[in-house]
């Protein structure tokens, strides 16, 4: 009796052991659904408000035209029916931020792999110069660039050049200076992203007969530099120097409107300093002021000389030192001056073949480039000045020799009186 009546109790815990583990057994396994639906749903939740933010992106966004908005708002609902992953889609709306940010005038840090794509791996060369060599490229919405890759085997001297050029552009914003889209620096490549400017250099139009611009219009693209420069000078945060303008340097878009360009010389100081110290050689021969290699203080006046000896070439479309000229024409910038000094203004227009209709602002060009060259550099004109003698809205008084220091460094008290009388009304420095 007492085995038999043991063996019950035995039997219902066995029992009740079972039905515990089956539901345990069920519970996990319900658990387990109901976990994994709920990652689901809230996957499927978190991608929806993705979508959502991503339509809601590209509704609001005014970065790119009319058309090219249209197009990608039919990318994005095409992306519901098509198995393109959301990343694909975020990395998307991040090229579009870029652009928002371009758009909003905010240079942008880029890597590598962003600047092959946007040049189709370097394939077009636009030119190269002593730091590196630009290539034509392209954004998604079809603006076009101009990349400057610097060389890899970089010094101190091109890393500074580097630094220089970010540091300055960003703090600069006119319509005759070129634009600064973004840079890359890294250690496989340094690069800065600009505008491009479709019709190329000045030069290319001034010292090439198939491609000859209208007076007018060289008259128009002068007027446009001395804006851009007055506005390094005057009208920025900091001055800006920019030490080697020159016809290389000045870009000209569709429409042949000017922008400076290359920043790579330049250098800040401070709007109260006089001076700033040069340290080795800078600029081009045929464009430096006197002061660049001379030991003397380097001002704001260094690019007036330079913008000065441009004009000369506006002048005669021609290089101002012409070996295969007449022997009296072969430093044009002289030979301007002795055609003044004489009186004789309109022959060397006709010689330059300007015509008649034109003098007027010929001449005032000619006027302007003997003020802006004067040796000391305190003879030249602020190119606040210069652009309103350009517009005819200043009086250009009567210039000095300008190379009369280029027999002697050392003069007469006499010349040094005349030579310190200005071409401009007075202005007090900037």
């Amino acid at each position: 009796m007492s085995n038999s009546s043991n063996s019950i109790p035995n039997s219902s815990k066995d029992n009740a052991n079972g039905r515990n583990a089956l539901i345990s057994t069920t519970s996990i396994i319900v658990g387990g659904i109901v976990i994994i639906v709920v990652a689901y749903l809230m996957i499927k939740c978190i991608q929806k408000i993705k979508m959502q933010k991503i339509k809601m992106y590209f509704r609001a966004s005014r970065v790119i035209s009319d058309e090219s908005s249209e197009s990608i708002s039919k990318t994005v609902e095409r992306t519901e029916n098509v198995s393109m992953t959301t990343n694909d889609i975020l990395r998307h709306v991040t090229m579009e931020r870029f652009l928002h940010d371009i758009q909003k005038e905010k240079p942008i840090r880029l890597t590598p792999h962003d600047l092959k794509e946007f040049t189709n791996n370097f394939a077009v060369k636009l030119g190269s110069g002593g730091f590196g060599v630009a290539y034509k490229g392209q954004f998604p919405n079809g603006i076009q660039i101009a990349v400057k890759v610097l060389h890899r085997t970089m010094d101190k001297k091109a890393e500074e050049q580097f630094m220089a050029e970010i540091g300055i552009i960003v703090k600069t914003n006119h319509i005759n200076l070129v634009r600064l889209y973004g840079f890359c620096y890294d250690s496989k490549i340094k690069a800065l992203v600009y505008e491009h400017m479709e019709k190329g250099s000045l030069d290319r139009y001034l010292f090439n007969i198939k491609h000859r611009l209208e007076w007018l219009k060289l008259y128009e693209i002068a007027v446009g530099i001395a804006k851009g420069i007055r506005y390094l000078h005057e009208e920025c945060q900091q001055r800006i120097l920019h030490y080697d303008i020159k016809p290389e340097n000045v870009l000209l878009d569709s429409s042949f409107s000017p922008k400076v360009a290359d920043f790579g010389l330049a250098k800040l100081c401070n709007r109260d300093a006089t001076h700033v110290t040069n340290t080795g050689g800078r600029g081009t021969p045929g464009y430096a002021a006197p002061e660049m290699w001379l030991p003397l203080p380097v001002t704001h006046k260094c690019d007036v000389y330079s913008y000065g000896m441009l004009l000369f070439e506006i002048l005669g479309r021609r290089r101002n030192l012409e070996l295969n000229a007449n022997e009296s024409q072969q430093w044009l910038p002289k030979w301007i001056w002795e055609m003044h000094e004489k009186g004789q203004l309109s022959r060397m227009m006709s010689i330059c073949r300007i015509e008649e209709i034109q003098m007027e602002k010929a001449e005032r060009i000619c006027k302007v480039a003997l003020c802006c060259v004067q040796f000391k550099a305190e003879a030249r004109p602020l190119m606040s000045n210069v652009v309103r003698m350009l517009e005819g809205q200043e009086e250009i008084m009567t210039p000095p020799n300008p190379f009369q220091y280029f027999a002697s460094y050392e003069t007469t008290s006499t010349v040094n009186n005349e030579s310190n009388s200005t071409c401009s009304m007075p202005s007090t420095s900037m």
